[in-house]
């Protein structure tokens, strides 16, 4: 019975992300029924359905999905590297880093001159955050060495971003830089899906390339060594990967915490618990998940629309409250 619930993960997980694709098209403050949106979709229908479908509303979806799957997978990808049950993104700065780069291009005006300037700032922060954390860890081939690396850097572009928010003379910067670290796809356009898509297919072709090199070092490093796996080359790959992938998902998006940290707890009783098993559903689960929250942000009736990271971040909540109670049993 386990085994053909394993088996049956992937094609649950593949129906449910079509699925709310579809619902992340259809619904919103205008709901639209399928015909129409197949209509929009052909070319035929009104010209206010056609852009509501393929100008505001399909390059959201795409961006939330390809967000979602980047973060979703690189969580599970960090889980089992640092084999740490709380580690996401966050954890080495790349997240941080990439919204210092975004920041900086709010706070310098950069943002204005052209829409891919802020993205690709973002990129090259986290590119820098890579090469810094190589250098803090040195040559260490141990977890918890870039873990502790990762804080350094995480709280240093943490300074930066509150010491941009702090000399911002412009409230409405202040406000633009605040609005964009809440996190959000409101608003994306098919540029954005253009910039984002390139760094996140690297970054999840990167993790995805040696998923049994994770289930190696489970064993540890010396067990994965007398395995035959070249820690430090797959520590490269692995850090490359996530500071391309998670760089490109958090230009496009702002930063949005949680979701590597929700998917892979949710997706592990489902599968044989060993970290690679964990990977593809992390990554499908996470762009389902992050859809699902932006399709929740539509439609909670509110003055303003939520922004995306506060509901990701109250998702992220009651995760933390599971696992302290059960690991506090063990104290």
């Amino acid at each position: 019975m386990p085994a053909a619930r394993h088996r049956a993960l992937l094609p649950v997980l593949l129906a449910g992300l079509l699925a709310t694709a579809t619902a992340s098209i259809s619904l919103g403050p205008v709901a639209l029924p399928g015909r129409q949106v197949l209509e929009a979709f052909s070319g035929g229908g009104d010209e206010v359905t056609r852009a509501i479908v393929l100008e505001l509303r399909l390059p959201r979806t795409l961006v939330a999905l390809l967000v979602g799957a980047m973060l979703g997978l690189a969580g599970g990808v960090l889980q089992g590297y640092l084999r740490n049950p709380l580690a996401e993104p966050s954890v080495l700065g790349a997240s941080n880093s990439a919204a210092l780069g975004a920041v900086g291009a709010i706070y310098f005006g950069i943002a204005e001159r052209h829409v891919a300037l802020l993205p690709l700032l973002a990129i090259l922060f986290g590119l820098l955050a890579l090469l810094l954390l190589f250098g803090l860890a040195g040559r260490s081939e141990s977890p918890l060495a870039l873990v502790l690396a990762g804080i350094a850097v995480s709280t240093l572009a943490g300074a930066g971003i509150s010491l941009a928010l702090n000399l911002s003379s412009n409230p409405f910067a202040a406000m633009e830089i605040m609005s964009w670290l809440l996190g959000s796809v409101e608003n994306r356009s098919m540029e954005h899906v253009w910039i984002a898509l390139p760094c996140v297919a690297m970054g999840l072709s990167m993790l995805l390339f040696d998923t049994r090199a994770l289930d190696a070092l489970s064993l540890g490093e010396d067990g994965a060594r007398s395995l035959g796996v070249n820690l430090r080359r797959t520590r490269a790959r692995l850090l490359i990967g996530l500071a391309v992938g998670v760089g490109g998902a958090v230009a496009v998006s702002g930063s949005i915490g949680f979701i590597g940290l929700i998917v892979p707890h949710l997706i592990r009783p489902f599968t044989d618990r060993s970290p690679s098993a964990v990977l593809m559903p992390s990554m499908l689960g996470g762009a389902m998940l992050l859809a699902s929250a932006d399709i929740l942000v539509r439609l909670i009736p509110t003055h303003s629309e939520l922004k995306l990271g506060v509901v990701t971040a109250f998702l992220g909540v009651p995760v933390f409250l599971v696992h302290l109670l059960r690991e506090r049993r063990l104290w």
